[in-house]
């Protein structure tokens, strides 16, 4: 009797455990009902408050359908360009969806989904500086955000004379510029764009892009499931219009068909 009891226990602890090894982050937000997002609040069009303090931008439509189409509701968490991988890593949110792009030093820590938007990254100045290359960036001042792509980029590229000045959001990146505390700013295309629209008394162009750059979907390491659900929704998304939709309202612009990892 006691031998029996001695082998359902080990079977039962078998089975728990190998549930236990099952359960995952999909798991855990189709329990809680409830899909947690990283999202820029200061980074139009991807990512900002609205006049009501509501988050609004194609980041945001694209996690409420993300969630919409897991059956879920979705908790929007605001980050900032330097804290919006570690408050994954830490658990406090399941993805980033805040204007993500892709690096290897990103990929050591996270997954990326499939793309589902993109912009370019530049360095814009107004239209007398007379910069056209890296090499241009010697004696003048640029603000960037810190930790973000462009700033990688833009340390790299820059030379030794270019006085680079790191904010720790993008309010404070673009307002640097927009005050005149420096002579130019690396940033998105997008970002640009609507800043002409709520400050054009200081105009901003473009001087040269550094590179192209897909948002992606972020997402721990070892999460398989969700990824593969991430990605099976972003597809769809595309396939059916939806993506380019929000690309035209958010972006001016039908998403890329040439949009790729």
């Amino acid at each position: 009797m006691r031998k029996g009891l001695i082998i359902i226990f080990a079977a039962l602890a078998t089975t728990l455990c190998s549930v236990a090894a099952r359960a995952d982050t999909l798991d855990d937000i189709k329990a809680a009902k409830k899909l947690r997002v990283a999202v820029m609040q200061d980074y139009p069009p991807f990512g900002f408050a609205g006049p009501d303090m509501q988050y609004m931008g194609i980041d945001i439509d694209v996690a409420n359908e993300l969630a919409r189409r897991l059956g879920v509701k979705v908790e929007l968490t605001p980050v900032t360009g330097a804290n919006r991988i570690p408050y994954l890593q830490t658990k406090k949110v399941d993805l980033i969806i805040a204007c993500l792009g892709k690096n290897a030093e990103r990929a050591k820590v996270i997954d990326f989904s499939a793309p589902y938007a993109a912009e370019y990254e530049g360095i814009f100045g107004t239209s007398e500086l007379k910069v056209s290359k890296p090499a241009d960036l010697a004696g003048h001042s640029i603000s960037v955000s810190r930790g973000a792509t462009e700033d990688l980029q833009l340390t790299n590229l820059a030379p030794a004379g270019a006085d680079i000045r790191r904010f720790e959001d993008n309010n404070g990146t673009l307002s640097a510029f927009t005050s005149g505390q420096v002579d130019m700013v690396a940033t998105g295309n997008t970002a640009i764009m609507t800043l002409m629209k709520k400050n054009p008394a200081r105009k901003a162009v473009l001087k040269f892009k550094m590179f192209d750059e897909p948002a992606y979907v972020g997402v721990n390491k070892g999460e398989a499931r969700l990824m593969q659900t991430v990605n099976d929704i972003i597809a769809k998304l595309r396939a059916d219009g939806t993506l380019n939709t929000l690309s035209l309202k958010w972006l001016e612009a039908p998403l890329s068909p040439d949009l790729h990892d």
